[in-house]
């Protein structure tokens, strides 16, 4: 069996855990560059995840705290997937990638880090960014700063509305 291993992400993991929902609280605090909150919508919003799997990951999340993609009504719906594709046609045009992995974890036994509060993962793509440095060296490289790309991308949503 193969194992793919991702060892940067173990801070978040095993570090101490925020009790309530981490997206309810920080769309809250309107802190949105302390937060990485990119960009607001009528029901819905754009944060750039803080234990990124690559440069530029992003997640779209409703303002509703819920874990139901069933129970979501239209306009919620809607605007998920319409800030899922200002967010590839924002990362295209700060970070260039040439493709991206898009998706949720709903419920914890799929994977969800935030089980009760769906989103959808926004993850940017280039050839080669698979490599040796996390499984050998334990390192993941993200080849852009976090808040350098929260600048570029910040600016990039506002010329986008």
């Amino acid at each position: 069996m193969e194992m793919l291993l991702a060892p940067w992400r173990e801070k978040f993991i095993l570090g101490k855990k925020q009790k309530g929902c981490i997206f309810c609280q920080r769309v809250k605090q309107k802190k949105d560059k302390e937060n990485l909150i990119l960009y607001r919508g009528e029901k819905a919003f754009i944060i750039m995840n803080r234990f990124p799997y690559n440069s530029g990951h992003l997640m779209v999340v409703p303002y509703r705290h819920i874990r139901s993609l069933e129970k979501l009504d239209a306009d919620e719906l809607w605007e998920l997937m319409k800030l899922t594709q200002l967010s590839v046609l924002a990362l295209k045009k700060v970070m260039k990638p040439q493709g991206f992995n898009l998706g949720m974890n709903l419920e914890k036994v799929s994977g969800a880090g935030v089980s009760g509060h769906l989103h959808i993962h926004i993850v940017p793509r280039w050839t080669g960014d698979t490599n040796f440095m996390p499984i050998l060296g334990k390192t993941k490289v993200l080849s852009i700063d976090l808040k350098q790309t929260y600048l570029k991308l910040k600016k990039a949503f506002a010329s986008l509305k």
